[in-house]
């Protein structure tokens, strides 16, 4: 279970992310939405690791990941990409996931 407790952030005077709490089961689907702007790319950041909390904790599994580096929590099963990923068009997306666990074996399970 992934849970985040009480997480902020702030970057100077803005607060990206205000006493956010949430709890994510592991093999359940879910979504974040909203406008631009909102916090969801932060969220993203704060949970992977990207992004340093300015309060509140996030665990996995019961320990807690917040602190520590991307690529440690990326071992642990999450990680994040970015928007200007370049994918092979001519290939379906489990081909493309393969090819990326070929370039970089072990960060892919399944």
């Amino acid at each position: 279970m992934l849970r985040l407790l009480n997480v902020s952030i702030r970057y100077g005077g803005l607060q990206a992310l205000s006493d956010i709490s949430m709890e994510v089961d592991a093999g359940t689907i879910h979504s974040v939405i909203g406008p631009n702007g909102a916090g969801k790319t932060t969220l993203f950041n704060a949970i992977t690791g990207v992004a340093r909390l300015s309060s509140g904790t996030i665990h996995l599994d019961g320990s807690r990941i917040d602190g520590q580096p991307p690529h440690v929590i990326a071992r642990q099963g999450i990680a994040r990409t970015f928007q200007n990923v370049r994918l092979f068009g001519s290939v379906s997306v489990l081909d493309n996931v393969l090819i990326a666990e070929e370039a970089r074996p072990g960060v892919v399970r399944g």
